[in-house]
């Protein structure tokens, strides 16, 4: 079986970050999806009232991910040569992705209402089940909109496309993290959520004009290179032809 990750840069496949393919039985590929998206996508953290320890908050719902990478490869048709589950992570979405189509009459749209469990593969789903990776009642779409709704993200779409099916997770916005290797003030993270809002790159007065209070510009300097020293942020050009980008 094959497995294909890649994370891309921007809202397209123009760009790779990262490319990988993996080949192995379900569960082996099941753990190498699930270590990609630790690796891959951003965490927020967070400290909850009354606890010592650090929250974090991952952009998507594990839980929900898994259940759509269990789907994916319980109901992918094996018979198509070249075919994969595929997981694809891009700056406002990510996408997971399998080979083959709806099957006994399911459509996007039955599949968050109560249908029932209609495995393509009933041996692997009947496999999948006893590993306690899949469920047989059909709620598995309808368990990953509870969950994106719990963690407030939109609903996530299945689309039927041409040899394959897609769960699409979206995330509502930016999500600044709290902590890297260093706690963020509440500037910083203010910083870098004005630059998440402009994809050409921002000039260093545009920062400095919409933050409440406004910075004194040593103060947004310093700022600047913390967050570039800490791998955040990236600038092009120089003096006042520079520009500044959300990594």
């Amino acid at each position: 079986m094959l497995l294909r990750v890649a994370r891309f840069r921007g809202v397209d496949r123009t760009e790779f970050i990262d490319n990988r393919q993996f080949h192995g039985h379900i569960f082996e590929l099941l753990d190498e999806a699930e270590r990609f998206l630790r690796g891959a996508l951003p965490v927020a953290g967070r400290v909850a009232p009354g606890l010592f320890e650090r929250i974090d908050d991952p952009l998507y719902p594990p839980v929900a991910l898994r259940e759509a990478l269990a789907n994916a490869f319980c109901h992918r048709d094996y018979s198509i040569g070249g075919g994969s589950v595929g997981v694809a992570i891009y700056d406002d979405r990510l996408e997971i992705s399998s080979a083959g189509s709806l099957h006994f009459g399911l459509t996007p749209e039955l599949l968050f209402s109560d249908h029932e469990s209609l495995p393509w593969n009933p041996l692997i789903a009947r496999v999948m089940y006893l590993r306690g990776l899949i469920e047989q009642w059909g709620r598995g779409t309808l368990k990953m909109a509870e969950l994106t709704e719990q963690a407030g993200l939109p609903r996530p779409e299945i689309e039927a496309l041409a040899g394959a099916v897609v769960a699409r997770f979206r995330a509502t916005g930016y999500s600044a993290p709290t902590r890297v290797s260093r706690h963020l003030t509440d500037r910083q993270r203010g910083i870098r959520e004005l630059l998440a809002e402009g994809r050409g790159g921002m000039s260093r007065a545009h920062p400095r004009s919409g933050l409440a209070p406004a910075p004194r510009d040593w103060e947004l300097g310093e700022d600047l290179s913390m967050l570039r020293h800490l791998g955040l942020v990236r600038t092009t050009g120089h003096a006042r032809g520079a520009r500044w980008f959300l990594v």
